[in-house]
């Protein structure tokens, strides 16, 4: 393998001994096997997880809520069938949610067990050593991740929600793919999890983040990638019902909503209308189920009003 090779550059500076092989030959076949998991990639997709196996670096993953970022990461684990390992972020994450906290109530018991009356009681520093080992360690997602031995995909969703101290520590987890405990000493990485940031642009993220990783923004598919979004995940459904959904769903996210549709309500609005029988939009279908698709009376209202308004101009 060349020098160059970014993938042996990184496994030579984290002691690894060899690589896996890489996941996907080319975009193309990324495409395929994630179509084949019912998730439907355009070009740009495609290139980045294509590139993120290659090169062996984090992909950030931006763009509105419900836009199939979370999705993406699932659907390539299971197309390369690797274990999803999941950090979802909040406000207020800290380390010990993140990489790791021992087992207090385990020590404790431990301790009590190892301190009888008498001469034999066992020391202090032996007991230290021994409450202080891997099986009283609690590992999180991001210890878990680099600690495995088997090949994994690390999603780290929603990290726009963490405060920055937690951000910095994250940055300096991919970048070295390693952990220190004091207790225990530096844990290195075993192997390279495919990782996946998702952030749905709450708040602008370090520079040094983004630096260290691919960059991928989804937004809203357009009408013919949405209508086969729904062809491939709403069983029974009609080609023209679908193309219907997707072209009012195109409309509404053009009004001045609190929330705009997102695939999933999307999604959600296709299964209702199967189950009401429908093989196409009608007037009343669509008042009497937008609560489906969106969440907001305000919403609602205005849609509907919009809705009704266009009917009319088309009578």
């Amino acid at each position: 393998m060349s020098s160059l090779d970014p993938r042996q550059e990184l496994a030579t500076r984290l002691g690894l001994a060899s690589l896996p092989p890489v996941n996907f030959a080319s975009a193309a076949e990324v495409r395929t096997r994630l179509g084949e998991r019912d998730y439907l990639s355009d070009d740009a997709i495609a290139s980045a997880v294509f590139l993120a196996d290659r090169l062996a670096k984090p992909v950030l993953v931006e763009g509105p809520a419900g836009t199939g970022k979370t999705a993406l990461a699932q659907a390539v684990a299971n197309a390369i069938g690797s274990r999803l390992v999941r950090l979802q972020c909040y406000e207020g994450l800290d380390e010990s949610k993140a990489l790791y906290e021992w087992n207090y109530r385990k020590q404790l018991l431990r301790i009590q067990a190892g301190r009888p009356e008498g001469e034999s009681a066992q020391s202090w520093n032996d007991l230290e050593e021994d409450i202080f080992s891997d099986q009283f360690l609690l590992t999180r997602p991001l210890l878990e991740a680099i600690s495995a031995t088997d090949p994994v995909v690390l999603l780290v969703d929603e990290v726009d929600r963490v405060e920055l101290e937690t951000e910095a520590l994250l940055l300096e987890i991919l970048s070295e793919y390693q952990v220190s405990i004091p207790e225990l000493g530096t844990i290195r990485a075993k192997q390279i999890p495919l990782v996946f940031l998702t952030s749905n642009n709450t708040r602008e993220l370090s520079e040094a983040l983004k630096r260290r990783c691919l960059y991928l923004y989804i937004g809203y598919p357009d009408v013919s990638r949405e209508r086969d979004i729904i062809l491939a995940r709403v069983p029974g459904i009609s080609a023209s019902l679908a193309e219907q959904i997707a072209e009012v769903v195109r409309s509404l996210r053009t009004l001045d909503l609190k929330k705009a549709p997102s695939v999933a309500e999307t999604l959600d609005w296709a299964r209702t209308l199967v189950i009401l029988g429908r093989e196409e939009i009608a007037m009343e279908d669509a008042a009497g189920t937008l609560h489906v698709v969106l969440k907001y009376q305000s919403d609602i209202e205005r849609a509907t009003r919009e809705l009704f308004s266009r009917s009319a101009n088309l009578a």
